[in-house]
């Protein structure tokens, strides 16, 4: 008899499971054929991820597919309710990050071998002339609605000086610390200094009207000249003008992989490092993506200067050393901030690795989004890789 009551509980526990993973997956669907698909493709490992970043219900009437998008990373969603509309703009549509591979475990695979992107040589830093910066660029409008990022108040945020940080990690975070200027990662007279790479290398943006790209996937290429790729190429450019000597790593670590790009990458940026020491700053270039409810995508600008896509530098805990990444991290978005206040989006610091243990001086930097155009981004790139080298050679100096 108490067999047969054991039985009866546990029979129910898996229905009842079994009913609450079909709501789960199949909530939101606007079709019995949707509902039909959601419970064939997404499997009971796809869901606990969701439930982990806490997607279970649709909030503020999104579709579960939007969702999806808007969960595929927390990074910037973490700062939904600080979105400032520019004038012209619709209400904030919340936003997404297009880094989603960093939450699920890739698997372990063994690197291709790497060739040297560029040889470096040694060079003497200097001032570099007044250029303009958004020379070449014709920034011809894309069609794409605008926002800025801006936060409305100090609530929810770490204030160090002028510099809002995000802390959605388990990290304690010292503002005056963080306020001294002060970094491990010193400017070296060795060659080369910087490393440059891209985990998902495929990002693209959105074209002008008449102009397009070989798709790999949503907003995604294999052309390096219209991806992020070209926008590792014009900060490598303006650092060089700096006198700093760049490595610049254009391999596609996502294509046609996705899954697994962080492990191909860190992979590669540990080789690069093994083989030259004077690598003291390692920058993953990305970037984001956002969207409303219908799937509408929103470029994000600079509201001093609507020609520039925003930036931001998503920063990791989960290694030894993360609080010297984010003290560089700090003192670079300063610099940039005293002539250009909303180029730069919150710092985000999340639970996270980002491959950041590989140096002192590592960072993840999103350039704009995939509602930006090319143009916008290459700006912006110019922009951070000014205030960048600015605060790295003060190191030198100082030190």
């Amino acid at each position: 008899m108490k067999g047969k009551v054991i039985l009866r509980r546990v029979s129910a526990l898996g229905i009842a499971l079994l009913t609450l993973w079909t709501v789960a997956v199949t909530v939101g669907s606007r079709s019995l054929h949707e509902a039909a698909e959601n419970i064939r493709t997404l499997s009971p490992a796809q869901q606990l991820v969701r439930w982990e970043l806490g997607d279970l219900l649709p909030r503020r009437n999104l579709s579960l597919a939007a969702l999806m998008t808007l969960y595929q990373s927390p990074v910037l969603r973490l700062n939904q309710s600080f979105i400032s509309p520019s004038p012209e703009a619709d209400p904030a549509p919340g936003d997404a990050s297009d880094t989603e591979s960093q939450w699920l475990p890739p698997p372990v695979e063994s690197p291709a071998e790497n060739t040297d992107p560029v040889s470096p040589e040694p060079s003497t830093p200097v001032t570099p002339p007044e250029t303009d910066l958004a020379e070449g660029l014709t920034f011809a409008d894309n069609g794409v609605r605008s926002e800025t990022v801006q936060p409305s108040s100090p609530s929810g945020y770490t204030v160090a000086g002028d510099v809002y940080i995000r802390n959605r990690s388990d990290k304690t975070l010292d503002a005056e610390d963080l306020s001294g200027g002060q970094f491990a990662a010193v400017y070296g007279d060795s060659a080369p200094q910087v490393l440059i790479y891209h985990t998902h290398g495929s990002e693209a943006y959105t074209l002008p009207q008449g102009q397009t790209y070989h798709s790999t996937g949503t907003y995604r290429t294999d052309d390096a000249s219209v991806s992020v790729v070209r926008v590792g190429d014009e900060i490598a450019a303006v650092l060089s003008s700096y006198g700093i000597s760049v490595l610049h790593d254009r391999t596609l670590y996502d294509d046609p992989a996705y899954n697994g790009a962080y492990v191909r990458s860190g992979a590669a940026a540990e080789s690069y490092l093994a083989k030259y020491p004077s690598l003291t700053y390692v920058l993953d270039i990305h970037r984001d993506a956002v969207q409303d409810s219908s799937g509408q995508q929103y470029k994000l600008i600079s509201r001093e200067d609507p020609r520039a896509a925003q930036i931001s530098l998503i920063m990791g805990v989960n290694h030894e050393g993360w609080e010297e990444n984010l003290k560089l991290a700090t003192a670079i978005q300063r610099t940039v901030q005293s002539s250009r206040p909303t180029l730069m989006r919150p710092i985000f610091l999340l639970n996270a690795n980002y491959n950041q243990n590989l140096s002192r001086g590592a960072m993840l930097v999103e350039v704009g989004a995939a509602g930006n155009s090319l143009d916008e981004a290459i700006y912006a790139g110019r922009l951070f890789a000014k205030g960048f080298a600015e605060t790295v050679l003060a190191s030198r100096n100082s030190g």
